[in-house]
Parts: structure tokens; C-alpha cells; sequence
């Protein structure tokens, strides 16, 4: 075995290297007497070997043995994360059964806390259509065109076409919002368009939690930050109402109400998800993301 054999002295002037052939055999000649040595022994895969202190006496020979080099220790690291797909895919599927009161849905809620695992494209869209074409959520665009059908809002004609406008633009209005704010800009930005409930703590924590929500967001990594999906999928569905609401009510104005509230609604609904849904939401079980050691 080629092993590096060093004889150290005191300073760099009693410094010795020899350089063994496979039979391990080393020599040093010209020894200074009364100077401390120690010989350290190194090969490559072992740990360093060295020897107690050497202090020869004139004339004096010496033969060093009991060398034996340890295997030189690693440290090996193996880091296990799980597939957050399949859990997130499970996740999901609970998420789409719960409903308040069993029947308006409440799919854009996470009830994992710290155990929800992020979700892909493909979920951010599917779940985001799952919500528009749901008959309840039809049912409540038929129900506030109506409304405002009785208020005049907006300046569309009375009667059935303009019922039949009325429900047309809020029904964009709502499918422009979650299209762009769940579904387009979280996949592009990386943010998780779902309300997290936090359920414990106080109340001043848990409020301040809900009515920030609108403004910041979970991100897929699992960091957070600013919620540029939320604002600005309400600002962009506002922007494209001016391209299908009357002309009397396009402009600077209808984008900004529009988008204040969109946004003013968002936290509403923020708090009540926080304080009140969360009682009456049934939901098919709960779903826990396995970690690694």
C-alpha cells in the first residue's frame, strides 16, 4: 500500500517525508537527537495515523510499529421526500366534497394546515372550472341577474334580453376572476389560490390571518408572499368587463368598483371562512402529507 509518511519536528526545519512501496516500509536517517518527533502516516481512503511523541538519543535507532490505519469515516446524508402528487390528488378530492350545509360549495378551502400539499396546473384548472360549472354556483349567477335586473344594473334593457345580458356579464364577470385569479396566474406565479384555515390561536391572530389572505398567498414551495393571483385576477376580470358591459358604464371607473369589490368581497369572505363556514361545511375526511426523516 503507498502510503505519505511524515516526520514532524517542533518547526519546518525538522520536517521529513518518505513515500512507502507496497510492502509499507519506511526510514528516516539523520535524526536530530533530543528534538520531539511524531510521525503521522496518511494513504488515500484512511484516516490519518500518528505516532506518540519520538525523542532519540544520540547514536539511538529506533523501530516504530503498532501502525494501523483506520478506514477513513463518511458521512453519508440521504434525504426522503414523498410524492406530493398522489397527495395533493387526494387532497383535492376531499376538497371538492365540501359544500356549507352540504350544498353551496367550499372547494377553494384547505383544511390541512401545514400538511397540504401543493397543487399542479392541471389541479389549479380543473378545480377552478369544477367551481364554474357547478349547478349551484349557475343557480346563484341566475339569482343576482335578477337582482339586478330589478335594480337596472347595468344599463341593459329590461325584459327577457336583457336578463339575458345581465346574466351573461356577471356570469364572465365570475368565470374571468376564477379562471385568472385560481387558475392562470397561480400556475404562472407559482401561488396557491386557496384559502388556508387556521382554525386555532386567537381570535386577533385568526382575523388577521382571513382579512390578509386576499393580499398574501401560500406559494407551491410552501414560502409566502404577496398574492398577485388574487389582486390580480380582479383586476384583470374587471379590465375585461369593459369589452362586453354598455358603453354608459365602460371605463376607468367600472374597472377600479369593480376591482374594489371583488377585493372588499374576498375579505368578507375570508373571515367568515375563518369564523363561521368552517361550522357548517361538511367534508369527506382529512388528508395528511407523510414526511421524510
Amino acid at each position: 500500500m503507498d502510503a505519505t509518511v511524515v516526520l514532524v519536528g517542533p518547526d519546518s526545519s525538522d520536517r521529513k517525508t518518505f513515500v512507502t512501496g507496497q510492502n509499507g516500509f519506511f526510514e528516516f536517517d539523520d535524526v536530530r537527537p533530543g528534538v520531539k518527533y511524531q510521525v503521522v502516516v496518511n494513504a488515500s481512503g484512511f484516516a490519518n495515523w500518528t505516532s506518540p511523541e519520538i525523542n532519540l538519543e544520540p547514536g539511538q535507532r529506533k523501530l516504530l510499529g503498532g501502525i494501523s490505519l483506520q478506514l477513513a469515516t463518511q458521512n453519508t446524508t440521504v434525504t426522503v421526500t414523498a410524492n406530493t402528487v398522489p397527495i395533493a390528488t387526494e387532497q383535492i378530492r376531499v376538497e371538492e366534497t365540501q359544500r356549507i350545509f352540504g350544498v353551496i360549495p367550499n372547494f377553494y378551502v384547505s383544511y390541512q394546515g401545514d400538511n397540504a400539499a401543493p397543487l399542479t396546473t392541471k389541479m389549479k384548472f380543473h378545480l377552478a372550472l369544477k367551481v364554474s360549472y357547478d349547478p349551484i354556483t349557475i343557480g346563484a349567477v341566475a339569482l343576482t341577474a335578477g337582482l339586478r335586473q330589478a335594480a337596472d344594473s347595468p344599463d341593459y334593457q329590461q325584459g327577457l334580453k336583457g336578463y339575458g345580458e345581465r346574466f351573461g356579464a356577471i356570469a364572465a364577470d365570475g368565470f374571468t376572476d376564477i379562471m385568472i385569479g385560481g387558475a392562470i396566474l397561480p400556475s404562472l406565479l407559482h401561488e396557491d389560490p386557496r384559502y388556508f384555515y387556521q382554525g386555532t390561536g386567537t381570535t386577533k391572530s385568526r382575523l388577521g390571518h382571513a382579512m390578509s389572505s386576499p393580499f398574501v398567498s401560500k406559494r407551491d414551495n410552501g414560502t409566502w408572499g404577496p398574492n398577485y393571483s388574487s389582486l390580480g385576477g380582479d383586476l384583470g376580470s374587471a379590465a375585461i368587463s369593459n369589452l362586453y358591459y354598455p358603453k354608459s358604464n365602460r371605463g376607468a371607473g367600472l374597472v377600479f368598483s369593480q376591482f374594489a369589490i371583488g377585493t372588499a368581497a374576498r375579505v368578507v369572505a375570508s373571515v367568515a371562512q375563518e369564523f363561521v363556514f368552517s361550522k357548517f361545511t361538511h367534508r369527506g375526511g382529512h388528508v395528511q402529507q407523510a414526511s421524510g426523516p
